[in-house]
């Protein structure tokens, strides 16, 4: 007997492009007693699907229990935020601009004392002292317009008291 259309349909299987009808006619081809040696091999795979009873039945509480899981109400946390947890990310922003500024003027400084000294109180500072500083030649700035004002009101033009 000539099994051509049953490897056919086997081949089709495999590839899966059969039709339900063409798989129809697989399980009842197999469920014979009179299958070819060749074709016996298959045999088990489409006893299998025949004898196993479909489970695709859902039970009568399946509705139930589902609706039971969505139901459930969650539980919600409440978190009250401060007002210092609102602002702490503003806070760490302030702390890393102040963070740059710092280091930016810091480099600044480093870069003006490698320089030479230009300015009429950086050269005062630098012939009192080794080494240029911000704080000296400020206050040393300071100190000669404190100087000079106090002797404009030490030598009085003319006495007061005669």
């Amino acid at each position: 007997m000539d099994y051509k259309y049953i490897t056919q349909l086997l081949e089709r299987y495999w590839n899966c492009t059969t039709s339900l009808e063409e798989e129809q006619i697989l399980k009842a081809f197999f469920s014979q007693d009179d299958i070819p040696v060749e074709l016996l091999k298959y045999k088990p795979l489409f006893d299998y699907q025949t004898a196993e009873p479909r489970q695709d039945v859902l039970s009568n509480d399946f509705d139930e229990r589902i609706l039971s899981l969505i139901n459930e109400p969650a539980p919600v946390k409440v978190r009250i935020i401060t007002l210092q947890q609102k602002l702490k990310p503003l806070f760490k922003a302030a702390a890393v601009v102040a963070i740059m500024l710092t280091l930016g003027n810091a480099a600044q400084v480093s870069m003006n004392s490698d320089s030479e000294a230009t300015t009429p109180s950086m050269q005062l500072n630098s012939a009192t002292h080794k080494g240029n500083s911000v704080a000296l030649s400020d206050s040393a700035v300071i100190d000669t317009m404190h100087h000079s004002s106090i002797e404009a009101v030490e030598t009085p033009a003319e006495p007061i008291l005669k």
